[in-house]
């Protein structure tokens, strides 16, 4: 069966992606940048990709005429606080408009639960595009989920920072919201069980898990899960704003994306009905078995997807290619060049740069330049990398983000995303003759962007150049253990 797959690139679509095609079905990917679809060699061969922008007017003949299911994936949240509501009504509205250009049948639409008279602006849009959906010329199955909890969720990568952080937490009343967490592993064995189920044709199912849970009692469980105590004193006192500015300096969540959950975690966000478990014979696994589950995925590696590798995790909501070429004008650079003996080694140093490995050198004051970076709204370094030694284009690295990373060509390009009077890079590259350039580019905006690299020279001095002479020299675990 020919599938469409949107947001492939997402975090539920590269979740989804793997299992449709062990399944046996042909897909289509439509995603904004290609080189952003972060897949290995094989399973791109695999693939037809084909680059869409939903927010953009409809290109007729982008997509094959014989689709026969489509994925609705498309989510804006973390990209505004004031219009992602538009922003998702229109992607909605192009995507009904590429549907009629096919022979779809059925699209399947991953919507939240909205049981409640009141909702939140978030859960209002998605029942918008909802309703927008039922417009279109196809069968529509809407899955209606709560809080999603896996490795590299944004709801468990919250939790677990909270947690992780904060032996004993001052929350927000919203804490004793209900709702109903439910297993990523769960969520893609309903997004693929309701594949040609005619059964399903034309309605919105709840889907959760088996357990209705505080947000405080979910925060409790999982500190029970990881063998120690948490201590939690709820205040009526902490407004969404502060609740918000909460969120955003403890975890590693976005600021924009803070403010919107926080807007709804203010809504009980529980199923009504386990109609489609008892349809596909499904069974849920519970809270502390997801949590259980999401570990061992973490603890092996196996991390598929990761919400922070998002675009709109970051400032960067631009095209990559915009600043795949670095600027050799106007700018001010920090270019230091090695000689190494063992190529292998440095390229994995290369790629393991970042998230638990650090930066080689001076980490503890790349510790301090993330933390002014949180103090000044920036992401700060506590995004971290979702795999250990594989990077993609589109990866969030701390607070960069990966432009380039071609191993054919032993080549990585960083931008930066830190709060920045200016532009930054940071590109590895090692040449034909083993010898390892590290350079540091830097675009300033005006007196103040030329200031801040000159006040910073003197720590570059020591962190650019420790920094190359440890990925030079340094000896990976793999080669250790070899």
């Amino acid at each position: 069966m020919k599938i469409l797959l949107t947001g492939a690139n997402g975090y539920i679509g590269m979740r989804l992606l793997p299992q449709l095609l062990e399944q046996g079905h042909e897909l289509v990917c439509a995603v904004r940048d290609e080189n952003r679809l972060s897949v290995d060699d094989e399973t791109r061969g695999q693939l037809q990709i084909v680059e869409i922008d939903f927010l953009q007017e409809p290109q007729p003949g982008r997509l094959p005429k014989d689709i026969a299911v489509a994925y609705y994936l498309i989510h804006s949240m973390s990209s505004s606080t004031t219009d992602f509501d538009e922003k998702e009504a229109r992607s909605a509205r192009n995507f009904n408009a590429y549907m009629a250009d096919t022979n779809v049948e059925q699209v399947i639409y991953l919507s939240g639960i909205v049981n409640e008279e009141k909702l939140s602006k978030h859960l209002r849009s998605r029942k918008n595009v909802e309703d927008i959906l039922y417009e279109g010329p196809y069968s529509l199955t809407v899955l209606r989920a709560g809080i999603i909890v896996g490795s590299g969720s944004s709801s468990f990568e919250i939790i677990r920072d909270l947690c992780e952080k904060l032996p004993i937490m001052v929350t927000p009343k919203w804490v004793l919201t209900k709702t109903q967490p439910i297993a990523i592993r769960d969520v893609i064995a309903f997004l693929t069980g309701v594949i040609g189920k005619k059964e399903t044709y034309g309605q919105s199912f709840d889907i959760g898990g088996p357990d209705v849970l505080t947000y405080k009692e979910m925060l409790q469980k999982y500190a029970r899960v990881r063998g120690f105590k948490n201590w939690i004193i709820t205040v009526p006192v902490m407004t969404p704003k502060l609740s918000s500015y909460w969120l955003y300096f403890v975890t590693s969540t976005s600021f924009k994306l803070a403010i919107n959950l926080v807007d709804s975690m203010k809504m009980e966000v529980v199923a009504r009905d386990n109609r489609l478990q008892q349809l596909l014979g499904i069974q849920t696994h519970t809270y502390e078995e997801a949590i259980d589950m999401a570990f061992k995925k973490i603890e092996q590696n196996l991390v598929v997807s990761s919400w922070k590798d998002s675009m709109v995790s970051g400032r960067m909501q631009k095209d990559l290619e915009k600043y795949i070429q670095v600027p050799k004008y106007g700018v001010l650079t920090d270019k230091k060049m090695m000689k190494v003996a063992n190529h292998e080694a440095v390229l994995r140093n290369i790629w393991s740069i970042g998230g638990e490995r650090g930066w080689y050198y001076g980490n503890w004051l790349w510790r301090i330049r993330g933390f002014i970076d949180k103090l000044s709204g920036g992401v700060g370094l506590r995004r971290g990398r979702t795999h250990p030694d594989k990077i993609y284009p589109g990866d969030s690295l701390d607070f960069w983000r990966v432009l380039l990373a071609d191993q054919e060509r032993k080549r990585l390009l960083l931008f930066a995303e830190m709060r920045l009077p200016g532009e930054a890079w940071l590109e590895f590259k090692l040449d034909e003759d083993n010898i390892l350039c590290q350079t540091a580019t830097f675009r300033p905006k005006g007196l103040r962007g030329r200031l801040y690299w000159y006040c910073m020279l003197p720590f570059h001095y020591f962190i650019f150049g420790g920094m190359i002479r440890r990925i030079a020299t340094s000896i990976p675990k793999a080669s250790q253990n070899a």
